[in-house]
């Protein structure tokens, strides 16, 4: 099974290519291919992590397509692409098929899944980057209705991540999708602004640049290239911190600060 790493790696920096999941994609895929993924939590266990997070991956994506009792030729279509970006062998689109197909049935044991994957995974960025594809196809399909967002928050909170935090990697997955986090930052809408790095509008001038500065630290791209992002990848790294700076100037605009 040497092929999961890359397999993974691509699920996030292929497919994906922005903000954070790429990033960790290609992290977690260059680590386990170099057989260094022990930190996981011992060598069998880090063996089967990747594998794992690849086929969880794709049933949630199934279940959360049919939630609301079937599932559209839209987000057929969406899983399509995203099996298409991640440069799939036939075989390995049927393991996605096939595990989207299981993921779709009322049976499926959503709660064990999840809690064998967030068991596996000793990182918080893996777990913002599962969200981040979930997210990634639900948007994609259109409107993310009611059922699907009230599964969308059962998901994040069987991980453990809460709303807040959600709402956070919703607007950065937004931002990316609909490319309103461009140079000028001025498309970007302020709600999404505050949302994105993860304040609240009534928060003072000096916690936005606080949060700002943090969020700036934890992705500059020459930092992430020296804890093990390929160099092919800053370019994604780059673009990560392009939104943040975008939503930044969008406040910082709004609320006339230097």
């Amino acid at each position: 099974m040497q092929w999961i790493g890359k397999v993974v790696g691509a699920t996030l920096g292929l497919a994906f290519a922005g903000p954070l999941g790429s990033l960790v994609g290609a992290f977690l895929g260059h680590q386990f291919d170099r057989g260094v993924a022990g930190r996981i939590g011992g060598s069998a266990a880090a063996g089967q992590t990747p594998q794992l997070f690849f086929e969880v991956t794709f049933e949630v994506m199934g279940h959360l397509a049919k939630v609301d009792g079937r599932v559209s030729e839209e987000e057929v279509r969406v899983a399509r692409r995203i099996m298409r970006g991640m440069r799939l062998s036939p075989e390995k689109v049927q393991v996605a098929i096939d595990r989207f197909t299981a993921g779709k049935n009322a049976r499926y044991p959503i709660n064990e899944r999840l809690a064998e994957l967030r068991s596996r995974i000793a990182r918080r960025d893996l777990t913002r980057a599962f969200l981040e594809i979930q997210l990634q196809a639900a948007i994609g399909s259109g409107e993310i209705a009611d059922a699907k967002r009230r599964m969308l928050w059962q998901v994040a909170n069987d991980l453990g991540v809460g709303r807040v935090e959600l709402a956070q990697i919703e607007a950065l997955v937004r931002a990316h999708t609909d490319g309103s986090a461009g140079a000028s930052g001025a498309r970007i809408d302020l709600d999404e602004a505050y949302r994105v790095l993860g304040v609240d509008p009534g928060a003072s001038d000096g916690d936005v640049k606080t949060a700002y500065r943090r969020l700036m630290n934890q992705h500059h791209p020459d930092k992430l290239v020296a804890r093990g992002l390929p160099e092919s990848m800053v370019s994604l790294a780059e673009q990560k911190t392009h939104e943040i700076r975008a939503a930044y100037d969008r406040v910082k605009a709004h609320r006339d600060f230097k």
